[in-house]
């Protein structure tokens, strides 16, 4: 088989394959990512083991959520797009999890002081004043942020260059819960290393992850991926780094 042929029936079969939920079991064998030490799903674990209220904003699917094995007495997730909305409801039916669909970026639909937990991972926005809002006294958040220059070697690779934001994760996170009334508990980043093994995971990667390269279509890209696929097949594979950003605050 020419290496245009391999190219186009890979390309093929990830534009075929669905993207609905945060379910990442189909780059088994195709890519790998590291994952950061904290171990999110082991604290947002222990977290809601210890709560009476939790709220995990931006659920996706509940693929995360539903690995939990003690839920609290009172647990809501809320999620935007209507293939997650669905998925989600499946996934946590079992947990008793109320799931609301609410828009990102619009004001959360409960009264103010009624968790004492709300978690999110990987937000695409942060609505600190809805988090504190909505948080009881002495109630934590915590996350798990998709950082800056996440990506960047797949994005640039297929864009070129990129602008760099000059705050720090960190600094960002820190500010944004400090400049609520929030107190940071813990607040720490890590880079991890992304190898993507054949062109379909790229393909099926950027579809499913729509901010890496906005308005990605292959067609629009195709000389660059071809050019990609022939580096991977030289090299075995092409190697991104994710960000990974971490933090815990409480509510005084």
């Amino acid at each position: 088989m020419s290496a245009t042929s391999d190219f186009e029936e890979l390309v093929a079969e990830a534009e075929a394959a669905s993207v609905d939920g945060w379910d990442f079991s189909w780059f088994d064998g195709r890519a790998t990512e590291e994952r950061p030490s904290w171990g999110y799903s082991r604290i947002l674990a222990q977290r809601m083991s210890e709560a009476h209220a939790a709220l995990d904003i931006q659920t996706g699917g509940g693929e995360v959520l539903r690995t939990i094995p003690q839920p609290p007495k009172v647990l809501v997730a809320t999620e935007s797009w209507p293939p997650n909305l669905a998925l989600a409801r499946e996934n946590l039916r079992s947990l008793g999890c109320t799931v609301v669909e609410i828009a990102d970026d619009a004001p959360l639909p409960f009264d103010d002081e009624t968790f004492d937990l709300v978690v999110s991972r990987h937000p695409t926005t942060n609505p600190w004043a809805e988090i504190a809002r909505v948080l009881a006294p002495g109630g934590t958040y915590l996350s798990q942020q998709v950082g800056s220059g996440t990506n960047r070697e797949l994005a640039e690779y297929l864009m070129g260059p990129q602008p760099v934001n000059p705050v720090s994760d960190v600094a960002r996170l820190a500010e944004g819960v400090r400049s609520h009334g929030l107190e940071v508990l813990d607040v720490q980043q890590e880079s991890l290393r992304i190898e993507f093994y054949d062109i379909g995971a790229v393909v099926h990667f950027l579809r499913k992850v729509i901010w890496t390269v906005p308005g990605f279509a292959v067609d629009r890209y195709r000389e660059r991926l071809l050019a990609m696929h022939e580096h991977i097949q030289a090299h075995g594979a092409f190697v991104s780094h994710s960000r990974r950003a971490l933090i815990e605050a409480r509510k005084p």
